[in-house]
């Protein structure tokens, strides 16, 4: 493609289902061009993306309302006469159902399904009979609407996927956008090359130029801080931002008591001496006070997002920095519902946690719009160590949001020292490369035991280990035996207080990765 050249593209209306960005990077990633727009826009509005690509195909997202709702999220019927194909995805292929006359029930539908191919045509071309695919939906399409056909069904959807008869307009009760989903991206791949006539004329923008240019304008000549949990985003966010802004950054390390064991000191260790102006904030007992007898997850995440912030702000003061800048990625805001319809899953502290009135001019998120697997590419592309790149990700609340119930100094000690037990063993086994996330948590249960021929009474762990590629949907790890045991045991002899060890098997969704 010439520079001058407007690249073919799929304009995508966002329902506020979690995985509408995720539908997007698929698209990206087969270097087609994507604008993601309101579900309320116009069909003025799509004409109107001719001025930056070629629309080819609009497809609708899911969305966590229900189409017959009081209120219930609807589209500009004039965008079906735009004469280019469609594609609704969950809520959108109910959508189109609904406005077309067909009929829809109450059926819920959670994870993993096969759905039997009764066409395979269209966007559905070269599948086999059954395929797996991934569900999360709680109404159903009992039955099409005159003048579509019926491709595929499942056990508890009749219609699992349908098109016109005439026009180009499909629909999928399933999420092709999501690795379960086992041929997804060849679904996607049909509608977007085969039924929309793309051409891959597209390539992403460089991504690091593109940053530090943002963080150079937003900033202009001030100066900023930036939150430096030690994890990939944030230090992805800090090189960017150092190579935007040099010394007119510091980076700011809170340790507020909820980190796991020796991880502020490898913080240190680790940008020290790399040319990065390096502040650690010790506010145990500031962060612990706030959390004095609080047991609601969203409570302890809105609480420790605050206290962030005024830490921050603080520290501002003392360098006269105006801005702050977060490794912020797009998980973390969809998940704290930020879209205008997606719904609040948990209040990530940097996201939700922002308290309304701050002294910072503005707050800069470089990195908003990128998966975890994005910005990983990213920090290689900056020359980071790899064992920081592929680091397993860590709530920004830490061990608080792993610790249910009240925090408490002896609770938090207990899972410090279960986590790092963890942690050790997964880290022997190569199985671990292909884990996302391994931590522990301590759940508000006690058990009964018997330790040394003795009645004991303590607390219950939980082993959390997931597989995924970008945290919005994750599969529980079918671990090693010998390495769940070896942890059960080891966590059960070394740690008094615990009496029993769990394991987690619950995929996301219905779960979240951490338990609150």
């Amino acid at each position: 493609m010439t520079p001058q050249s407007t690249p073919d593209g799929i304009a995508i209306l966002d329902f506020g289902g979690q995985y509408c960005h995720l539908i997007a990077r698929r698209v990206r990633e087969m270097n087609v061009y994507t604008e993601i727009l309101p579900s309320d826009a116009k069909a003025d509005e799509i004409r109107a993306l001719g001025a930056v690509m070629n629309v080819k195909g609009i497809i609708f997202s899911g969305s966590p309302s229900s189409v017959k709702a009081r209120g219930a999220l609807t589209l500009d019927p004039a965008i079906l006469e735009l004469g280019v194909p469609v594609l609704g995805l969950c809520y959108g292929l109910q959508l189109l159902a609904d406005m077309h006359g067909g009929e829809l029930v109450k059926a819920r539908e959670y994870g993993v399904t096969e759905a039997y191919i009764d066409e395979p045509v269209g966007v559905l071309e070269g599948l086999e009979a059954c395929e797996q695919v991934w569900m999360s939906h709680g109404d159903t399409v009992s039955r099409a609407p005159h003048g579509f056909e019926v491709l595929a069904h499942t056990d508890r959807a009749p219609v699992a996927a349908m098109r016109h008869a005439l026009k180009p307009i499909y629909g999928l009760q399933w999420h092709p956008e999501v690795v379960h989903t086992e041929h997804g991206a060849e679904m996607l791949r049909n509608f977007v090359f085969n039924v929309c006539g793309c051409q891959p004329n597209w390539r992403p923008l460089d991504k690091v130029e593109e940053a530090i240019k943002d963080i150079g304008s937003r900033v202009g000549g001030g100066k900023a801080i930036i939150a430096l949990s030690g994890g990939v985003d944030s230090s992805v966010a800090a090189a960017l931002a150092g190579m935007a802004l040099g010394r007119r950054l510091v980076a700011v390390h809170v340790d507020n008591g909820f980190m796991r064991m020796n991880e502020s000191e490898g913080v240190e260790e680790a940008f020290r001496g790399r040319g990065v102006n390096l502040v650690v904030v010790r506010a145990r007992d500031r962060f612990m006070g706030r959390l004095l007898g609080v047991t609601d997850p969203e409570e302890k995440r809105r609480i420790i997002g605050e206290e962030f912030i005024r830490v921050f702000e603080d520290e501002a003061r003392k360098v006269g920095a105006e801005y702050l800048i977060q490794g912020t990625i797009y998980p973390d805001r969809i998940e704290s519902g930020i879209t205008r319809n997606s719904d609040t899953i948990k209040t990530h502290h940097n996201v939700g946690g922002l308290p309304l009135k701050m002294e910072f001019r503005a707050v800069v998120d470089p990195l908003q719009d990128l998966y975890k697997d994005e910005v990983r590419a990213l920090g290689e592309r900056l020359g980071l160590p790899r064992e920081l790149v592929w680091r397993q990700p860590f709530p920004g609340p830490g061990l608080a949001v792993r610790v249910m119930g009240s925090v408490t100094e002896e609770k938090l000690e207990v899972l410090r020292r279960a986590d790092a037990i963890v942690v050790e063993e997964v880290e022997r086994h190569p199985f671990k490369d292909r884990l996302w996330q391994y931590f522990a948590v301590l759940t508000d249960t006690k058990s009964t035991g018997v330790k040394g021929d003795e009645r004991a009474y303590g607390w219950t762990v939980a082993v959390r280990m997931v597989e995924s590629v970008d945290a919005m949907t994750a599969s529980f790890s079918k671990a090693p035996w010998e390495v769940l045991e070896r942890i059960s045991s080891r966590i059960g002899n070394e740690i008094p207080g615990v009496t029993r060890v769990v394991y987690d098997v619950t995929h996301k969704p219905p779960s979240t990765i951490e338990w609150e």
